[in-house]
């Protein structure tokens, strides 16, 4: 393991003994970067490859040794040296920008971007440097992730590339403006008009009833969610701790910690669950208790019995917002009620008028 010089006086490179022509290099000013040094067209030439703070060792040496494979190949020294110094592959940055950023997103967040780092950006740009990918590239990767993913998926996938490419700026990699994303247009999203009758509303409360005594967890995890309108992801990450008499203590909420009340009715159905010691959620899986339920089967099964086609989970949150404005609830009260951060997202999912 490389251990660059500290308080040096004077400029000193640490060398690898197990990869000759790769090192740490240490300036007076305390600068420290990753080197490859080989010799190209009979001259010894060195290569920073970047700064010790950002890139790890294992990523310098994967840079390393693609500068000296390249070196040995007779690759013009000149274009191995800018192409290293200025732009590292696609997936050196991304993993990068990963290591720093994770560990300031929420659990929630961080299994969400995890998901879409697998499914639309590991390998997207497969051995292209940073700095040479355009925005034609970055259209024709969006276009094929909305083929795949759906456009939802593909706008959040976007949201993560640009955020990729806006650090690859602040880091040199990339000259400033020039982030590729920026020119492309996201999906559009997809115009909620589907809202829950009172008729409806039963027919789905019938379904629910009628699945309470094999699926005790599943339907009592729909109620919560009907009786308090919280995100789905909200409930099913519920831990016992978070229940406090007629409230819920979210703690990993979209919009930060926040208080939720669930009324006599709620705690009905919470009290009706049987509890295990040892086993925080509330609505953990019966046969793997440290993972939470997965309702999308499960709804899919109730609102075909409710003759409900087409109508997500999401949707309710949006019957709420209805029921609610109908009961001349204000659009502030409304906003809380959701637990939207701006008035304006409430009243994106109230029916006009």
């Amino acid at each position: 393991m490389l251990a660059p010089a500290l308080g040096t006086t004077k400029r000193q490179t640490q060398w690898d003994p197990h990869t000759p022509g790769f090192g740490a290099r240490t300036y007076p000013s305390g600068r420290q970067v990753y080197v490859a040094q080989a010799r190209m067209n009979g001259r010894l030439r060195t290569v920073m490859l970047g700064p010790t703070c950002i890139l790890s060792e294992a990523e310098a040496l994967r840079l390393a040794r693609q500068v000296l494979w390249r070196a040995q190949g007779g690759d013009n020294p000149a274009q191995v040296r800018q192409e290293a110094l200025a732009a590292p592959p696609f997936d050196v940055v991304l993993d990068v920008f990963w290591r720093l950023r994770e560990p300031s997103w929420k659990p929630s967040t961080r299994r969400t971007n995890g998901v879409y780092r697998r499914r639309c950006l590991d390998g997207a740009f497969k051995n292209q440097f940073i700095d040479q990918i355009t925005q034609a590239e970055v259209a024709r990767w969006f276009a094929q992730t909305t083929d795949r993913l759906g456009p939802g998926g593909a706008n959040q996938g976007l949201s993560i590339l640009s955020n990729v490419f806006s650090k690859a700026e602040d880091w040199g990699y990339r000259r400033s403006g020039s982030n590729p994303c920026s020119s492309i247009r996201q999906n559009r999203r997809r115009v909620m008009e589907r809202f829950l009758s009172k008729e409806e509303l039963g027919r789905l409360g019938e379904v629910l009833a009628s699945q309470r005594k094999a699926y005790p967890v599943h339907v009592a995890a729909i109620l919560i969610i009907l009786f308090t309108d919280c995100r789905v992801s909200e409930i099913l990450e519920l831990r016992w701790q978070d229940v406090r008499g007629q409230r819920l203590h979210l703690r990993d909420s979209k919009t930060g910690p926040r208080t939720v009340w669930i009324g006599e009715e709620g705690r009905a159905v919470l009290d009706s669950l049987t509890r295990r010691r040892g086993i925080e959620r509330v609505f953990h899986d019966p046969k793997v208790h440290t993972r939470a339920i997965r309702l999308t089967c499960f709804w899919n099964r109730v609102r075909e019995l409710a003759e409900l086609p087409n109508v997500s989970m999401h949707d309710r949150r949006h019957t709420y917002a209805s029921h609610a404005a109908a009961q001349s609830e204000t659009l502030p009260m409304i906003a809380r009620l959701l637990g939207h951060r701006r008035v304006g997202e409430a009243r994106a999912v109230c029916p006009s008028g």
